[in-house]
């Protein structure tokens, strides 16, 4: 009898053990061998009928990510995505520090269903030990084919398009598209690039099978995710959810201040939801919809009474607008004005401050980008107007705003 079948299937938690900080050992006791005897195409139907999606923020089906450079001109590429640009986000970091093996599992299992030699695994400056432990403590086979990248810590930079650009030694910053990576990536082959936290899942759907990992979340967003709270909390921190769980659960397990007005939900390219909605919603895609929102970067900021929401959102906008790519003038020129509106308002530095410029402003960028960076930007922004609307009017009328001044929003 195998390995692999005389291992019982983690429960919850299924990506952090007991054994945090463990090393390669401690990892096999947990989780078992890697399934080797599986073809590529059977690994590639494991990951399908669980319905795998993406962990970095799109959710896209990761099957037919790995289908998606098959028949290309060249042998695939596997990138494998842990530069977490966001700054509210530490969920990659955290599995990188205490689950790095479940990552390099996934980036080798990922290699063999698409037929690839070569895997990438690309981090930020402050994760790259783990990994390089990590890798150095396994045998030499079959990782050989295994290589680590320092990426620059910027928000952009770990878009898909910037980060083969980097790889390929250019700078970090989003490119036109097409080509895309799949059809032309990492030194000009097919390049399917997956956020780490998708492969440690796709290391557990390829040992234990699709039902095992449909048996949490719900039908049509399966499994778990990785969500970090931060903000106004007792218990800050990277939790694992099932997929469809109550948003209320989470606020509990972090000991969310129970009076806080808004939370910030899916990172920078996020919604600002409020808080009566928020005891009504799940987490997921689905769960949140009807509030205009998506769980995106997995990473909700607690945003407490003190904090004025309006100016939050005007700090985040001008980070967002200094970390544009400079390559198309919505980003250049629109992001940057839009940051100026908010700052007015927040100054009130006109006797008749309105949002009629601010407004247009967000019309004429939406859509007109390059790449998701003003889109996500201006969406963030429009839901600021919406769920602060009474701070907003206090703005506008020269009314004391109710915010103390210190941000919440955590930027570098």
């Amino acid at each position: 009898m195998s390995t692999v079948e005389t291992i019982s299937p983690p429960g919850a938690p299924r990506l952090f053990g007991n054994d945090q900080h463990g090393d390669y050992a401690a990892h096999l006791a947990r989780y078992g061998e890697l399934p080797l005897e599986l073809r590529a195409d059977e690994l590639r139907e494991r990951v399908a009928d669980s319905g795998l999606t993406g962990r970095g923020g799109a959710a896209f089906p990761t099957a037919r990510k790995l289908e998606s450079v098959l028949g290309g001109r060249g042998r695939p590429i596997v990138v494998a995505n842990g530069t977490e640009g966001e700054p509210p986000s530490q969920k990659d970091k955290a599995l990188l520090a205490y689950a790095p093996h479940l990552v390099v599992d996934g980036a080798i299992l990922a290699a063999r269903a698409v037929g690839a030699k070569t895997a990438i695994l690309a981090t930020a400056g402050d994760a790259h030990p783990a990994v390089a432990r990590a890798l150095a403590e396994r045998p030499r086979a079959p990782r050989a084919s295994i290589r680590t990248a320092v990426v620059p810590e910027r928000f952009v930079a770990g878009e898909e398009t910037a980060l083969v650009q980097f790889l390929n030694g250019g700078p970090a910053l989003p490119t036109f598209t097409p080509p895309r990576p799949y059809e032309r990536g990492v030194g000009g082959a097919p390049t399917v690039v997956l956020n780490v936290e998708t492969l440690a899942h796709l290391a557990l759907v390829a040992r234990f099978g699709a039902a095992w990992f449909r048996s949490v979340g719900t039908a049509d967003e399966p499994g778990s995710a990785l969500v970090t709270v931060s903000g106004a909390v007792g218990n800050p921190g990277v939790f694992e959810v099932e997929l469809g769980s109550p948003f209320s659960s989470l606020l509990a397990d972090a000991q969310a201040d129970p009076d806080a007005q808004a939370y910030l939900v899916g990172g920078y390219f996020g919604t600002w939801l409020r808080a009566e909605d928020a005891a009504r919603a799940a987490l997921s895609n689905a769960g949140l919809a009807p509030f205009h929102a998506s769980l995106g970067a997995r990473a909700i900021v607690v945003l407490p009474r003190r904090a004025c929401g309006i100016a939050e959102t005007a700090r985040v906008a001008r980070y967002l607008a200094g970390e544009s790519a400079g390559q198309c003038g919505p980003c250049v020129h629109g992001l940057a004005a839009v940051a100026g509106s908010l700052e007015e308002l927040v100054r009130r530095d006109r006797r008749r401050p309105d949002t009629s410029l601010l407004r247009r402003r967000l019309a004429q960028v939406a859509g007109r980008g390059a790449c998701r960076h003003p889109d996500g930007a201006v969406a963030l922004v429009a839901s600021g107007l919406r769920v602060f609307s009474e701070e907003l009017e206090r703005h506008l009328h020269g009314r004391r705003c109710t915010g103390d001044g210190r941000g919440v929003l955590p930027l570098p």
